[in-house]
């Protein structure tokens, strides 16, 4: 028997505590995303895809199944439709003809930026929910052990990827009159 440093007991609750959790708030976070997108005929993989590829400026079809966290078949049909549809550019490396890479169109971009652009907080149940914490505590709460765990399992990559798309929305992005407004280029912070 393996000699471990917590109870069996411990580890299923923690393991059961973790999933049913996770369950209740994917579920908010799906609902949320989609009302968000669906004005605009994406759905949820299309959407990742489309943010994955703006943050890498430009991805190979693994990268974006890796750091959208699906399935290769899923990241190349969808980036198919994306492509179709003119957000999308897809393309093969000279020195790389096994992998597909996908760039975003300025279609794509557009598309990406105005999405940003009318992000509406208060139709957003996460968001919402959380405000009460960033009221009590005068911050939203930092994820901080959330984020070693995803680390954890995903590795550093998709950590870093992640913090880049943040680090890009903060450079990209300023509010004026209460609306999230795109940054000239040559005002990126």
């Amino acid at each position: 028997m393996k000699d471990y440093q917590y109870s069996m007991k411990e580890a299923l609750i923690f393991s059961q505590r973790m999933a049913q959790l996770s369950k209740a708030l994917w579920k908010a976070v799906e609902k949320d995303w989609q009302r968000w997108i669906k004005p605009y005929d994406l759905n949820i993989n299309e959407h990742h895809i489309l943010w994955i590829a703006y943050h890498l400026n430009g991805a190979s079809i693994s990268d974006i199944a890796k750091f959208g966290v699906m399935h290769v078949s899923t990241a190349f049909n969808f980036s198919k439709k994306l492509e179709e549809r003119g957000y999308l550019r897809f393309s093969k490396k000279e020195n790389d003809k096994r992998n597909t890479y996908v760039e975003i169109t300025s279609d794509g971009e557009t598309l990406l930026h105005e999405l940003m652009e009318t992000f509406d907080p208060d139709e957003n149940a996460v968001f919402t929910g959380s405000a009460p914490l960033r009221n009590l505590f005068g911050k939203f709460p930092d994820l901080i052990e959330v984020m070693s765990i995803v680390k954890n399992i995903y590795g550093d990559d998709f950590v870093d990827i992640f913090e880049k798309s943040m680090h890009n929305i903060s450079d990209e992005l300023y509010e004026e009159s209460g609306k999230l407004k795109r940054r000239p280029l040559e005002q990126k912070v």
